[in-house]
This record gives structure tokens, sequence and C-alpha cells, in this order.
């Protein structure tokens, strides 16, 4: 539209240019033409018929000399004035409808005027004329008198024929711009036909290429740089697309080997979480010199078995097969319960309403609060304070009410530098401290199943001090995600073992 609009305007300024330097031209020629031919006809008819009557004429003698001075091809009216014998003055015309009064004031006294005859000056008397409006119509007025003290005549020629051939030139220029205007808006739609289209196709080409279509691919004709240009795309689409397809077997065989790693790993762990329970009862019989190696043991056997754990569910996360097992719960009981199995409740503060009704799935929301409550108790400060409220939602469907659950801790806070990291699988905040009993993986693993809720977890330092976790889930997850609501959901993260140390601040 703007380049037909451009067109139509460059196109309408050139036309309108164009026919008007025409029509001034022309006109300037008509009518030159036109007054001359009628003034210099005047002028010899003038010399001619007024010039040879006698010195002051009658009335007669000027009213014949008037129509013979009419009775010309040029066909104009004359009015001629002369002072009689008996010194009266007379004005005779030849159409008795033009009299001297309608001869502009301006005109008679030039026309009597006597000027000096000198060299450059060989004539006291001149003819003069003005174009006027008469009748309603245009008419040329030319006067002179005649040396010697002869008769004073006007001439009055009608301008009609050169005025309706100048409106006829005018429609004539009106129509060609009007023409010009349709033709380049013309051009201008097959100029966008030809070269904005496919700049156009090659815009939602590259729009549907960025939506991860990587099969787009444009029609390419012609030899032209547009040809060129898509042809360039279709191989730039054609490299991204084996670039991400050989990317994507990588990442899938990089998950297929954490998973299988994991699952191999599953079966010699499990008997020596059995030998190491059975050290671990027999650890104060033991020699004080064995005894710290068993307790090493036993620690590192743990981490390594949460370990195994935490990259079986992450697995399920990156694969997409992690699924919801809803159930309706209360919340305040399932906080209460999360702190209890830990054995928390001296440590934790619990701020919640009994009855507050949410369909959710109770494991992964127990894996989120010892996670979040874990990790407040180990990197923050006692008493850890965890707050449970319902409010409308302000990012889901309108009316919905979404469950808020705050962790808040009396520790230092969490560095500027550390927040925007906090939730980064295998982060760790200080290289000095390379290692910990976590896994590095506990607050992603919240993350993400919050995420599956159709929720999520923010972090931020309070302003009297100490970090808040805030969790938001929907009340009702079903509506939500009501696709990832599933019989079973595999495995998850030991809710005992789920903290994330690594993630420190």
């Amino acid at each position: 539209m703007r380049l037909v609009v451009v067109f139509a305007l460059v196109a309408l300024i050139a036309a309108a240019a164009a026919s008007g330097i025409a029509y001034w031209i022309n006109r300037d020629a008509v009518l030159t033409r036109a007054q001359n031919a009628a003034l210099n006809d005047f002028r010899e008819s003038l010399g001619d018929h007024a010039g040879s009557l006698p010195h002051r004429p009658t009335c007669d003698a000027l009213r014949d000399a008037a129509g013979t001075m009419a009775n010309s091809t040029q066909r104009y009216e004359v009015v001629l004035t002369d002072r009689q014998g008996d010194g009266r003055a007379c004005e005779a015309a030849s159409d008795p409808d033009f009299t001297l009064a309608d001869v502009p004031a301006e005109l008679r006294t030039a026309v009597h005027e006597k000027r000096p005859v000198d060299a450059s000056n060989p004539a006291p008397y001149h003819l003069y004329w003005q174009r006027i409006t008469l009748f309603g119509e245009p008419y040329l007025v030319g006067g002179a008198t005649v040396i010697g003290d002869g008769p004073t005549g006007y001439m009055f020629k009608s301008l009609a024929p050169e005025r309706d051939d100048l409106n006829s030139l005018a429609w004539s220029l009106g129509i060609a711009t009007a023409l010009a205007l349709v033709g380049s808006a013309l051009l201008a739609q097959a100029a966008a036909t030809t070269v904005l289209r496919p700049v156009q196709r090659l815009g939602d080409a590259a729009r549907r290429l960025g939506e991860g279509r990587l099969d787009t691919r444009l029609q390419v004709s012609g030899t032209d740089e547009l040809a060129e240009l898509s042809r360039t795309f279709n191989g730039a689409a054609e490299a991204l697309e084996k670039r991400v397809a050989e990317l994507s077997a990588r990442e899938e065989s990089s998950r297929r080997f954490v998973a299988d790693m994991s699952h191999e790993l599953r079966t010699p762990l499990t008997a020596i979480t059995a030998v190491t329970e059975v050290l671990e009862d027999e650890v104060d019989s033991l020699d004080p010199m064995i005894a710290p190696a068993v307790r090493l043991v036993v620690s590192e056997t743990r981490r390594l078995n949460d370990l195994v754990e935490n990259l079986m569910e992450v697995t399920r996360f990156d694969a997409g097969t992690a699924k919801l097992v809803l159930d309706d719960v209360d919340v305040a009981d399932q906080v209460t319960a999360c702190i209890d199995a830990r054995a928390w409740l001296d440590a934790v503060e619990l701020d919640a309403d009994r009855g507050i009704m949410a369909r959710l799935d109770p494991r992964r929301l127990d894996v989120i609060l010892a996670n979040l409550i874990g990790n407040a108790l180990k990197h923050g400060g006692s008493p850890v304070r965890v707050s449970v409220r319902t409010r409308k939602s302000t990012t889901g469907a309108a009316g919905e009410d979404e469950l808020v659950i705050r962790v808040a801790d009396h520790g230092p806070g969490i560095p500027e530098e550390v927040l925007p990291h906090v939730f980064d699988r295998f982060y760790k905040a200080s290289a000095s401290r390379p290692r910990s009993e976590g896994s590095g993986l506990g607050l992603s693993i919240a993350l993400e199943n919050a995420h599956i809720h159709g929720g999520g977890i923010t972090a931020e330092n309070a302003p009297e001090g100490g970090a808040v976790f805030t969790l938001r889930l929907p009340r009702d997850a079903s509506r939500v995600a009501p696709d990832r609501d599933g019989d079973g959901g595999g495995a998850g993260v030991d809710a005992d073992t789920g903290t994330d140390e690594e993630n420190e601040r």
C-alpha cells in the first residue's frame, strides 16, 4: 500500500506539474495569437475607415464606419467616438449592446493620453488593450485614437471560443493526469507483485523458521537478486535443520546416556546402600581408626544415591515424560507432614490456615517444600518461616485462585550476582566449596516441579534481611496442565535428600 501511495503521489505531482505547464503555455499561445490577430486587424481597419472620415464627422458617418469595421473576419464589435461640427460628442456603435461605458476607465485614459513625439516615440497616440469579463463572457477590449485629431475607436472581441478551447484542453489534461494516476497505481501493484510480495513471503518463511518449522523452504524462480536471496535462505534453512537435528540427536543421546547410567547405577547402589546401613549400625563397635572411614563411606554412598535419583528425575523433565498424579490435599497438612518427616519442627515456623484445599501432586509438592525449606535451613538462619496464602491469579485465567507459599529465613541473604543463577543446575556460588552434601540439582528440580503444575518459584532478598523463596501454584492444576495429569510419574527425588546445597548463597 505504501508503494502504491508513493507511486500515485509521484505520478500525480509529475502529471499535475506537466499538465499545468502545458496548459499555461497553450493558454498564453492561444490568447496571444487571438488578441494579436484582432488588434492588428482593428489597427488597420481603424486607419482605413475612421482615418478617412472628414474632420468633425456626423454621427451617421461614424455609425457607418463602425459597422464597416465590425464586418471583419475577426468578428469584433466597434464603438467610435468624436465631436461633431457643432461641438457635441457623438458615440456610434456597431452593436447597441456595446457602449463607451463598457470600456474600463483606465483604458480610456490611456487611449486619450498624448505622448511627446521623439526618436523613441514616433507617434503621439498608441493602441492599448485589456481583457475583461462582460456579460459573463471573456472579452478583449482594445482602443486607439486616430492621429491628427481623428475619432477614437474601441474594439470588443469575444474570447469565448478561446475559452472553450482552453477548457477542452484542461479536460484533456485532467483525463491524462487521471490516466497517469491509474497507470502509476497499476505499476506500483506490479512492482509489489514482483518485488514486495517475494520479500513478504521471505519474511513469513523466516518467521515460520523462527517458530521452529525447520522444514520451511521458499519456491525459487528466476535469476534475479530476489531469487538468489531465496536460494540463500533455503540453503541456510537446510543447514540449520541439519544442525538442529544433529544437536537434537546428541541431546537425546546424552539424556539416554544419563538415564541408562542412572538405571545401571541403581542396582549396585542398592547393594552398597544395604552394606553401608549395616556398617552404620556397627560403627560404634568398630575400631576408632576405622569408624571415620566408615562414616565417610556411608555419607558418600547416600550422596551418590541422591545424585542418581536426582539425575533420573532431571532426565524425566528433559524428556517430557514427567507426569502429575493429582489429588486433593490440605496444604497446611502437607507442609506439616513435610516438616515432621524431616524432624524440622523445632526450626520451622508455620503460618498456614487449615482447610486450604488444592488439587496438586502431593509427592511433587513435598519435593518442592523439602528443597526450599532444607535449603533455607542449611544456608540461611533459623527460624525458617513458612507462610501459606491464596490470592487471585495474576497470570492465569480470570478469577482463578492460586496458592502462594513463602519460605523465608534469617540468614545473610543471597548475593545479587548469585540471584539470577540460584535455579541453575550444578551452579556453585563459590568455587572454594566444590564439594558439598547436596547434588546441585535440588532447586532446579523444585522449579521444574512447579512448572509442571503450571506455577513457578522466585527468589529474592527481604528488606529486613534473609532470603525469601516464593512458590506460586494454581489451586487446581488439572485446569492449568490437564495433559500432564497421569496415573504415575515414576520415582522422584527423595524428600529427605532433595535439598540443594550447591545452589548456595
